[in-house]
């Protein structure tokens, strides 16, 4: 099965930032839900170091395509394009905005694990 090419641009970023981590920060990613708990620490520990928004824009925008791609995989979702922004769409009709859940989490205000945790809970609810 072919991935949609709205798909294209936020795997690519996904990947990029696991190679990165991989590579800098010695951080192993799998595309798991744990995985994101990491992710979370190491966009606190980049705050932290008092990093400036611009410095980290494009390592902010990998990393929510990767937390994007960790919800398309366990949910079977899919990746949307409009304008140049991109959000998940899960089966059940929900839109996620992981890219921009990353750059909340660089100002204190988000979470990729609980974007994740609340993207594969059901929706019924």
């Amino acid at each position: 099965m072919t991935r949609p090419p709205a798909a294209t641009k936020p795997a690519r970023w996904a990947a990029d930032a696991v190679t990165a981590l991989r590579e800098g920060a010695r951080l192993r990613l799998d595309y798991s839900a744990q995985s994101l708990w990491r992710l979370d620490r190491t966009i606190e520990e980049i705050r932290g170091q008092g990093a400036p928004y611009d410095a980290v824009r494009t390592a902010l925008r990998g990393f929510g395509a990767y937390a994007g791609e960790v919800v398309v995989r366990l949910t079977g979702g899919e990746w949307w394009a409009t304008g140049g922004d991109h959000w998940v769409r899960t089966p059940d009709g929900r839109l996620w905005d992981p890219i921009e859940e990353a750059r909340r989490c660089y100002h204190g205000e988000g979470s990729l694990r609980l974007l994740c945790r609340d993207a594969t809970e059901d929706g019924s609810h």
